[in-house]
């Protein structure tokens, strides 16, 4: 026989505070937040000045790289070369940006005001994938 009085004894059941743990969770993910790099949000545009009056003209640089983009169809121009396609113009401006120095691998992009922007997008890809940069972009029949 059980020596004891006649009470039945109850344990106690464990219980777990979790207050001061998601306290601890939230204080990780605000600090966690504010540390973690964040990507930039904006596209950087260098917008050339206008030239003084009084400066003589240049004559343009004849290493420098323009791509025509037409109208219609699919012949790119760079410099005064026509080229078909897309694939014509990587492997030729890849030739010709690949043997200069890093200074001096400017592309610029001349397009008409009309064409759809996604044209344009397609030569600046061909373009970053030849290794151009910086690009520059021109725009036909801006008036002054």
């Amino acid at each position: 026989m059980a020596m004891g009085g006649g009470g039945s004894r109850t344990e106690a059941s464990p219980y777990i505070n979790v207050t001061p743990l998601i306290d601890v969770l939230l204080v990780l993910l605000i600090i966690f937040m504010v540390i973690s790099p964040q990507k930039p949000h904006r596209f950087e545009a260098k917008i050339p000045e206008k030239p003084p009056e009084n400066q003589p003209d240049v004559p343009p640089d004849p290493l420098a790289l323009l791509v025509t983009v037409p109208m219609t169809g699919d012949v790119y121009k760079l410099n005064t070369e026509e080229l078909k396609g897309t694939v014509a113009l990587y492997d030729r401006l890849f030739g010709a940006i690949d043997k200069r120095p890093a200074d001096r691998k400017a592309v610029f992009i001349k397009a008409p005001k009309t064409i759809p922007f996604g044209e344009i997008v397609k030569v600046i890809d061909v373009v970053k994938q030849a290794g151009g940069q910086p690009i520059g972009l021109q725009i036909e029949g801006l008036e002054q």
